[in-house]
């Protein structure tokens, strides 16, 4: 399912990163690889604050459904 998806607090594995390269080197930098584990914080109007190791992220809506978690 994609990061959208997630609630408030679940804690979640990444399993896949779509998008083109760009995207997914984007991703890659800020923390987003396969088997990461990702903490949903908050959901705000425009996406998702994210815990990804250690760090907060604010991610936009396009980009959370991008990156597949289970």
């Amino acid at each position: 399912m994609p990061l959208l998806f997630s609630s408030v607090g679940d804690e979640v594995k990444v399993v896949s990163i779509g998008g083109d390269a760009a995207v997914k080197q984007h991703l890659n930098e800020i923390g987003f690889t396969v088997g990461t584990q990702v903490t949903v914080i908050q959901k705000i109007a425009t996406g998702l604050i994210v815990k990804v190791k250690e760090s907060r992220i604010a991610i936009d809506r396009s980009m959370a459904s991008k990156i597949m978690v289970s």
